[in-house]
């Protein structure tokens, strides 16, 4: 049976991960760097060769293109490039993984392998980098070979890289659509994005709750041009996929931040496997709470998107910078949370995220889904109270859907997802209770989790949009009624509904004949028992010979 081009991409992830266990660095803290960017530079090398081949029928009609191309003169080169859209880097005969395949009995095979990422990233460096919000340019590619410890087995670790890259190729996979780069995605970086990141873990949003957030803040609306997405706590952008594919990746611009420096490498493979190689100029590493890089043009305010995303950490030590943020209190209006006196880790992060995608929002048309800690719909008190209580009496909240349990790869926390609109034209709130649904599962560690099945999806979506009431799952309240109870949980307004059975008079008669004689049975031994005990506590008598008294 002959293995799809998915089953393909697959073995290639697991051969990587592979030779970086025979090297020592199985679960390493770098490994991810190594896998995610090999990974990158073969994808990148293959689709430069499948555009350059679709312009130049001498490439197309080689048997091996790579030395076409080689012998190619520089200004046929240059012509090649000038017809190459944007996005595609620019590659010379040296960058190809063919050439370091002809070149592997060169002793210092490592550096030649790091040389050559190297300079394609310094010659790509204006289209294919990231910045830092103090505008630091991060290029494309790193050395790699270092993070193995015994400099002899640097170039055999190349090499053994290279060995798994030049026998595969991702041509068959450029005409598959984002649902086919969404999952290889998922399954190449489902090892690297767990609790035990350190302080800024980052928490990878299931493609089930990204697809949800995204087609529900999309709506059945097509007609989208120059449309500004923007996650101010972007992690792998998983949610900025969803929504760009949501709303057409030609009619988007993507814009994001996130302080992690592993997010940020990983939130760049997936913009350039999902074709939005024109916003990776927009992808900024850094803290937004304290820097926000995107702002207005006068760089007074903060710029404002039509549509902003966010899955933030929910609770996190963030007192170094309390004060800083506490000291905006126009961006912060409904507080920081204080800096308790034990526990730091659980200061909650999150309320200050939801006041920032609130202020990111534009007026009047701005549409924004944030994943929440499932409390935060019951909040009474707090800042977390303020925040709910605001949303609700401006009408900038107009949905709320509870997810299941255990649906976050990483965390064993409720959550749910909360809605905004800044037209603040809705009458009505549509609440969810979706904590029932899903399927149990295991995952790669053997952790017991749950996931959506698709129906469940629909099921969702359909009720949300059309806002339909139905029993224990989804009820329509008004603002009224949400500010008689400042809550979120769908639970809190479901009818209490008392069934009625319809019987005769003779059915009623039998009924309590029933129960008169199961009483009366009941009552019978109860009378026997207490005569037992009475019995039993008369023929107890007192033994001198027993304990204390024993001569």
């Amino acid at each position: 049976m002959s293995l799809t081009i998915k089953d393909k991409t697959v073995a290639l992830i697991d051969a990587m991960k592979a030779t970086c266990q025979s090297y020592g660095m199985g679960n390493d803290g770098n490994e991810y760097k190594i896998i995610t960017q090999v990974f990158l530079y073969k994808f990148l090398n293959d689709k430069f060769g499948y555009e350059v081949k679709r312009l130049c029928p001498k490439l197309a009609n080689a048997e091996k293109w790579e030395l076409v191309y080689k012998e190619m003169s520089e200004d046929e080169k240059l012509d090649l490039f000038d017809k190459l859209s944007p996005d595609i880097p620019r590659l010379y005969p040296e960058h190809l993984i063919a050439n370091l395949w002809n070149q592997q009995t060169k002793g210092d095979f490592d550096l030649l392998f790091d040389s050559t990422m190297l300079d394609i990233a310094e010659k790509n460096i204006e289209i294919f980098s990231t910045q830092t919000s103090q505008n630091t340019k991060i290029p494309l590619f790193e050395t790699l070979t270092k993070f193995v410890t015994d400099d002899a087995m640097r170039a055999p670790f190349a090499r053994a890289l290279v060995d798994k890259l030049v026998n595969f190729s991702f041509e068959e996979a450029f005409t598959k659509n984002y649902d086919f780069f969404a999952d290889i995605f998922e399954y190449l970086i489902k090892d690297y994005n767990t609790a035990g990141g350190g302080k800024y873990a980052e928490y990878y949003t299931p493609h089930s709750i990204a697809t949800i957030m995204a087609r529900l803040l999309v709506g059945n609306n097509t007609d989208f041009h120059n449309i500004e997405i923007y996650d101010p706590s972007a992690g792998t952008g998983t949610l900025l996929m969803a929504l760009a594919h949501q709303v057409g990746e030609d009619r988007c611009t993507i814009y994001s931040q996130d302080i992690s420096q592993r997010s940020n490498k990983m939130l760049k493979l997936n913009l350039i496997l999902n074709n939005l190689v024109s916003s990776l100029d927009h992808a900024v590493q850094g803290d937004t709470l304290v820097h926000p890089y995107h702002k207005s043009d006068d760089g007074q305010r903060l710029r404002q998107f039509d549509f902003v995303v966010s899955n933030p950490p929910f609770n996190m030590d963030f007192s170094d910078t309390r004060e800083q943020i506490a000291s905006m209190p126009v961006r912060f209006w409904a507080g920081v949370p204080n800096i308790p006196n034990k526990k730091l880790s659980s200061m909650s992060i999150y309320t200050c995220f939801i006041q920032h995608v609130i202020n990111s929002l534009k007026d009047e048309v701005g549409k924004g889904a944030i994943v929440v800690p499932t409390g935060f719909i019951t909040s009474k008190s707090g800042v977390e109270g303020k925040v709910l209580k605001k949303i609700i009496d401006d009408k900038i909240v107009y949905g709320c859907i509870s997810m299941p349990s255990n649906v976050f790869a990483n965390t064993g926390t409720n959550v749910s997802v909360v809605f905004f609109d800044k037209s603040k034209k809705h009458d009505k709130l549509i609440l969810i209770d979706a904590s029932k649904l899903g399927e149990d599962y295991q995952d790669s560690n053997g952790l017991k989790k749950k996931r959506l099945l698709q129906s469940e999806i629909d099921q969702i979506v359909e009720a949300f949009l059309e806002e339909k009431a139905i029993d224990d799952f989804s009820v329509v309240i008004d603002y009224s009624q949400a500010k008689e109870k400042y809550s979120l949980a769908a639970g809190q307004y479901f009818d209490v509904k008392i069934e009625y059975v319809e019987l005769t008079q003779e059915e009623f008669n039998e009924k309590i004949r029933s129960y008169e004689n199961t009483l009366n049975q009941l009552f019978k031994q109860g009378e026997d028992l207490n005569s037992k005990i009475v019995s039993n506590l008369k023929s107890l008598k007192f033994n001198k010979d027993v304990g204390g008294n024993k001569k």
